[in-house]
């Protein structure tokens, strides 16, 4: 069974026969019937089949639940038993915003220097996305705000507060000012974030309380096609403190702090709220809180 719910689980992520089967190393038949299978085992149909696939009954959505619990317990119980042998050993995906990007290695580092056999893959994703990503098991971990949208059944570890920076050219009108206000921001055109990132979505909310609805004149979910525009003088944007510290703009860029009000929003690890965790989660956890309280102090 546990076979046929990694198929299931592969289904939802995938929301199509042929690349669920793909994604899993067999046919497309092979899927089909490791479905009906489960199907027959527990006596309900759990997939709406069509031409093509459509989505999952009630029970199918109830199944799915109890497949990502058993497949998270199978997967801990492996790298528990793999652990007791070899040490700390096995693969892990942290998904993170994109203001948080340059933060991950204040986090990864120290772990990777602990744990050398722990390889990681690291996901840019909005921050609905991070949730999603933990909840269907193809994340082990994300970093993600912890203070704006509700975050469901998962565990949280502070790590430091996302201010924000509004950076220009040095001949600019507000070039030349130690600090600028969300007010004299919404006059001035702009490249930020697509409205699906949370970040934008902050940005939105400040401008709009000072009076101003903007239009980007540029849009992108990448951050640094952001900071690139920025770097040739021609574009001004808002940004978070971490991106504008962590990236090298030559003299004639400003990064101008912003008040009126001063805006910060809190930032933290996140992890499914599961018993058994897996080892490498645990030990993720002990290095994120490890880490806090000289993260906080600095950022």
């Amino acid at each position: 069974m546990i076979d046929r719910f990694e198929l299931l689980l592969a289904l939802a992520k995938e929301r199509h026969f042929g690349r669920a089967a793909e994604a899993c190393g067999v046919t497309q038949p092979t899927l089909s019937a490791g479905l009906k299978q489960l199907e027959e085992q527990l006596g309900v149909r759990l997939v709406e089949r069509g031409s093509r696939f459509i989505g999952f009954t009630p029970e199918g959505e109830r199944a799915l639940q109890w497949a990502r619990r058993v497949i998270g317990d199978v997967r801990a119980m492996r790298q528990e038993i793999a652990g007791m042998r070899r040490g700390l050993t096995g693969h892990l995906r942290i998904a993170a915003i994109p203001t948080a990007m340059p933060m991950l290695s204040e986090l990864t580092t120290p772990f990777h220097e602990k744990h050398a056999d722990v390889r990681f893959t690291l996901i840019s994703a909005s921050s609905n996305e991070v949730l999603r990503l933990i909840e269907n098991l193809e994340a082990d971990a994300g970093v993600t705000y912890l203070d704006n949208d509700p975050l469901g059944r998962v565990k949280t570890v502070p790590l430091y507060r996302e201010g924000y920076r509004f950076l220009t050219s040095v001949d600019s009108p507000l070039g030349d000012r130690a600090r600028v206000t969300w007010k004299e921001i919404g006059q001035v055109p702009l490249c930020l974030l697509t409205p699906d990132m949370q970040n934008r979505r902050i940005v939105d909310k400040q401008l709009a309380e000072s009076g101003h609805a903007v239009t980007p004149m540029l849009e992108a979910n990448s951050t640094i096609a952001l900071l690139s525009h920025v770097r040739t003088g021609k574009w001004a944007s808002v940004v978070a403190n971490t991106l504008a510290d962590v990236f090298a703009f030559p003299s004639s860029i400003r990064s101008i702090p912003i008040e009126e009000p001063e805006v910060s929003h809190q930032m933290g690890l996140v992890v499914l709220d599961r018993e058994p965790m897996t080892p490498i989660v645990t030990a993720l956890l002990a290095e994120a809180r490890a880490i806090a309280p000289a993260l906080a102090g600095r950022i």
